[in-house]
């Protein structure tokens, strides 16, 4: 699945290059950025898109590295297909915090990389003691705090986005799990789905109650 997401992302990167540019804003936005107004039309699709979509080389060959490194590990670990529903979640959880929070246009794969960044924390619980997991987690909390830190410094990054993508990755890992986690049980994964789904529901109602009351100043 890690190579499959890196290949879409590849196609979108040329095809935003070939309608004009990756930094293009009406290329970004005509192939599915997040645009708070566009959601509140209806455009929920937005929720997904931009972890496809990325501004510049730099931006789209930094995150493909992240995929590739730590996705193609954590894939070994959750199965393809858990690894697939906790890259997703991520990402729309994190474009939903950045929906909540962001005004501005986003894209990129960052809110589902900070969730993949976040399901490190997890496996850490999943399985106690484990000398690679234990030392993968503890890299990657210091990559964690650094790209927080870094974000908080740099214009343009979109934070809500990165820390709601780190918050649902945590929380999808729990409810997935993994098939040989030693420690979890059904009932915690139920709670920590509802968990997920509570915290996406809220998200979207924060956002549409700070977006409709503007948009309705001009209509």
């Amino acid at each position: 699945m890690a190579y499959t997401i890196l290949a879409v992302t590849g196609l979108m990167f040329l095809i935003q290059e070939l309608l004009g540019g990756s930094t293009n804003q009406w290329v970004l936005v005509q192939l599915g950025a997040k645009v708070n107004e566009l959601i509140i039309l209806g455009d929920w699709y937005r929720l997904i898109t931009p972890m496809f979509l990325h501004i510049g080389l730099t931006h789209i060959l930094f995150n493909a590295l992240i995929v590739y490194f730590l996705g193609i590990q954590l894939e070994s670990v959750f199965g393809h297909w858990r690894f697939f529903a906790l890259y997703f979640l991520s990402g729309i959880v994190g474009n939903a915090t950045s929906f909540a929070f962001n005004p501005s246009v986003s894209a990129g794969a960052s809110t589902a990389i900070f969730g993949l960044f976040g399901s490190t924390l997890v496996l850490v619980k999943l399985f106690p003691g484990h000398p690679q997991i234990k030392a993968m987690a503890k890299n990657f909390t210091l990559l964690i705090i650094l790209n927080l830190v870094f974000g908080l410094f740099s214009p343009g990054i979109d934070m809500a986005g990165h820390i709601g993508g780190l918050v649902g990755g945590y929380l999808a890992a729990f409810a997935l799990s993994t098939p040989r986690a030693w420690r979890t049980t059904k009932k915690q994964q139920l709670a920590y789905g509802l968990a997920l789904a509570g915290v996406l529901i809220l998200l979207l109602v924060i956002g549409y109650s700070r977006f409709i009351p503007v948009m309705n100043l001009f209509s």
